[in-house]
């Protein structure tokens, strides 16, 4: 038997129903009390899941996405540009938030092959959603798994793995996207903590969230070594969301822009250590980008999912669409461009979870994953609006929502431009060319 098959067992059960309020807890045996791992990169007894485990976890979450996110609600949420509040619990008592958490705090943990599992199918369900979910499951969860102390854990992740309570980060400014070391957003000291003033742009989850991990200047003059990490209760006096955001695509992953104006953080907040906050960004920012390319995965196959029934049924000139060679290129595109992106991420996603004991995560590989998919995403959602012909362009069909939403992935958590640059400087750094120019 898997040795992580009773953590998968509860994980099936959960996921049939969306009444259990508690999360699993492995069992976990004495071979693997043993097999303590060392690596900071997961969790504490983590064994990597065998592909059964995987296959078991993708059918657990295509039922959960059919059952709680039905094309209807999807294209409600893009409509409205509302997310569904009641979802964040309905996730956390699938087990879906903790993923990549230790089971001491509710989680899974169960790895990287396994959250973009999660990702790519929530992502054929909803763009929007699945965004919302990674927001808060990757860059806020396990950002505090990688640099939250003991404390912070047991204060932020229950709560958090449970559903009860949203998380995001926020890092970039008005002024401040790829170059994140121009932020000015500045932390000065006081004598119980320090006090946050600025603006934050573009935070998902950032108008419902209750704790942000925000950077900020602790050092001004410091550059990338005098930047902090906080937990920012957003109930502190001081703290407020200037606008929700109106966006071309990912209506519903609600979007803000945060203002802090004095606001009061302890001590015992801070993130990793004082003045180390690009550490703590860069701990996590990989990851990020490979967890996060598994959204445009899940859109290749929602644009597949809309494209593939409505050629076979569609007729023109007394035969199906599917007929025409030209069409049957396109297809034959998308399938492959899924394919291909698909073999990518999880192929990184498997060397990171196998090499968990000392895991190598090649800057190059999790940039390159992200930046080939979210390219391919974009082309297969105007592939399918193409083979849709008028239907197509109709908001009533989720072809012009597919399209929308995978844009995104081309401009959010690192543009395709910059992805390029970081792959470029990641080799220039293993052959000791020295860099010329910006910081990213």
């Amino acid at each position: 038997m898997c040795a992580i098959a009773p953590c998968r067992a509860a994980l099936l059960q959960i996921s049939r129903s969306a009444t259990v309020s508690t999360l699993p807890r492995r069992v976990v045996t004495s071979r693997l009390v043993q097999r303590r791992n060392a690596s900071t990169k997961h969790p504490k007894g983590f064994v990597p899941p065998s592909q059964a485990d995987l296959d078991e976890l993708r059918e657990r979450t295509i039922e959960f996405a059919r059952r709680e996110i039905p094309n209807e609600l999807a294209q409600r949420v893009d409509h409205s540009n509302e997310f569904p509040n009641e979802m964040w619990k309905k996730m956390g008592e699938a087990g879906f938030l903790g993923i990549t958490a230790d089971e001491d705090y509710g989680g899974l943990a169960m790895g990287y092959q396994a959250h973009c599992t999660v990702m790519e199918e929530l992502s054929r369900a909803s763009g929007s959603i699945a965004l919302s979910y990674a927001a808060h499951s990757q860059l806020c969860i396990n950002q505090l798994m990688l640099n939250g102390n003991d404390e912070q854990k047991a204060r932020f992740l229950p709560g958090l793995i449970s559903g009860e309570k949203v998380g995001a980060l926020a890092m970039s400014e008005h002024s401040a996207g790829s170059d994140v070391v121009s932020m000015k957003m500045i932390a000065k000291e006081t004598s119980d903590g320090y006090t946050l003033s600025g603006t934050k742009m573009w935070i998902t989850n950032g108008p419902d969230a209750h704790y942000v991990i925000v950077y900020a200047k602790t050092v001004p003059d410091a550059g990338s070594k005098g930047m902090t990490a906080f937990i920012v209760d957003t109930s502190a006096s001081g703290f407020s969301v200037a606008r929700k955001l109106d966006k071309l695509g990912m209506r519903g992953s609600n979007t803000g822009e945060l203002v802090l104006d004095n606001v009061h953080v302890p001590k015992e907040n801070i993130l990793g250590q004082l003045n180390k906050g690009t550490r703590v960004l860069m701990e996590g920012l990989d990851l990020e980008r490979l967890v996060l390319s598994a959204g445009p995965l899940g859109l290749m196959k929602a644009a597949l999912d809309v494209t593939l029934p409505y050629v076979h049924e569609r007729k023109q000139f007394d035969v199906p669409l599917a007929s025409f060679q030209l069409v049957q290129g396109k297809l034959a595109d998308m399938y492959t461009k899924y394919r291909a992106s698909a073999a990518f991420t999880y192929s990184v996603a498997r060397a990171i979870d196998e090499g968990h004991e000392a895991p190598e995560i090649r800057t190059q590989d999790c940039a390159g994953a992200i930046l080939y998919a979210a390219e391919r995403a974009t082309e297969c959602g105007m592939d399918a609006i193409q083979c849709l012909g008028g239907m197509g362009y109709m908001n009533e069909m989720p072809a012009g929502r597919i399209m929308r939403d995978a844009k995104l992935y081309e401009i959010g958590a690192g543009t395709s431009e910059v992805r390029r640059m970081v792959i470029g400087r990641a080799f220039n750094k293993e052959f000791g060319v020295k860099r010329a120019g910006m910081t990213v």
